[in-house]
């Protein structure tokens, strides 16, 4: 059974199962093919809810398939329309016999071309005409004759032609090439023959009009006679009905997790906070100390030396005692300076004038 909303006519409903037409529902019911909860219906004025009971031919309705879009690429010279009288070629006489029951989205008259949405929806097809909506619909367009830009700029506070009020139509010149132009047009709402008429009006007739986008669908590079269906999160997010993904940050959607400072980085350490779980005071400045390799320096008393010492000979013996008294004594110790060459020289000699001195000094003096 199709979906059905409270109080919808019987013909609509047996239109949206992809049956027929709304036109052809009324004619099967006025042919009494049509029953409702057990009842041959004989008018199409019906009204129907979710729990009625529809029959075609003794058939029950088939449920609805969901809302489904199409792209395609109409040529010159067939008609957008289910059926001609006079045998013409319509766009629906060359699609594939598997697809369900479609209908256009708007109209390309016979001699226009370009992109064709279909549905098999016709709430869809609705919603997507409705001039509301304020979906833009973009044309190429040849024209015979001058263009003159400022009357181009002038259509976008709309026009009155015959009678007949258009609203603002985005026009501009891409080239003019002795009496031919291309033109680029723009419009929302997609009256009858819009375009051609305004055109008309500028004193410019049309000999070849291309339909190259539809709100937020385009041609593109699709072939001629092309059909290919429109995917299904695309078009619900189109229409508002899902939101666009959001955009990867890397790896998955998690955030990453903030790194701890490291010695030396710019920001430095963080103090800790007073009770700070997991880490005492004392513990943690001592944790600091030794990432960074910073010593405590305390005041120097007198005879503090001996106080180590013999703390570490009562701990480790008096080896260990011995030799840290050793490195202290080491680390205490001044630093020795080297001499330069002509330091040594001089004190050289001087060492070898004392030396004669004193010799001369010594010697026995004759009597």
């Amino acid at each position: 059974m199709a979906e059905i909303q409270k109080g919808e006519r019987i013909a609509k409903v047996i239109a949206r199962a992809g049956l027929c037409s709304r036109r052809d529902a009324e004619a099967w019911i006025a042919a009494g093919r049509v029953s409702l909860d057990g009842r041959v219906l004989d008018s199409p004025a019906a009204v129907v809810t979710a729990e009625s009971r529809i029959e075609v031919d003794g058939t029950p309705l088939p449920e609805a398939e969901p809302a489904r879009l199409w792209r395609y690429h109409k040529p010159r010279g067939e008609l957008t329309t289910a059926r001609d009288p006079q045998g013409r070629t319509t766009v629906f006489d060359r699609l594939p016999p598997e697809l369900p029951r479609l209908q256009a989205v708007g109209r390309l008259d016979i001699n226009s071309e370009g992109l064709l949405l279909m549905t098999n929806d016709g709430a869809l097809k609705r919603q997507l005409e409705l001039p509301a909506n304020g979906w833009l619909r973009r044309y190429r367009v040849r024209v015979h004759g001058r263009v003159s830009t400022a009357r181009l700029a002038a259509l976008a506070k709309g026009v009155t032609v015959e009678g007949v009020n258009y609203g603002p139509v985005e026009a501009s010149l891409d080239q003019q090439t002795g009496a031919n132009a291309w033109l680029t047009v723009g419009l929302r709402e997609g009256k009858n023959r819009e375009v051609r008429k305004i055109c008309a009006h500028l004193g410019l007739a049309v000999n070849r009009l291309i339909r190259v986008s539809y709100g937020p669908f385009t041609l593109g590079k699709l072939p001629n006679r092309g059909l290919e269906e429109v995917p299904a999160q695309r078009l619900r997010q189109a229409l508002g009905l899902e939101k666009k993904e959001k955009q990867k940050r890397g790896k998955g959607f998690a955030k990453a997790k903030p790194k701890p400072n490291r010695p030396g980085s710019r920001r430095g350490f963080k103090k800790p906070e007073h009770g700070e779980s997991g880490d005492s005071g004392p513990q943690r400045k001592g944790a600091a100390a030794k990432k960074t390799g910073t010593k405590k320096t305390a005041a120097k008393k007198p005879g503090a030396k001996k106080a180590v010492s013999k703390a570490g000979a009562g701990r480790r013996g008096p080896k260990a005692a011995k030799s840290k008294s050793t490195q202290l004594k080491s680390k205490s110790s001044k630093p020795k300076f080297t001499k330069s060459k002509s330091a040594k020289s001089k004190s050289a000699k001087s060492r070898s004038v004392k030396a004669r001195s004193k010799s001369h000094a010594n010697r026995r003096r004759p009597s």
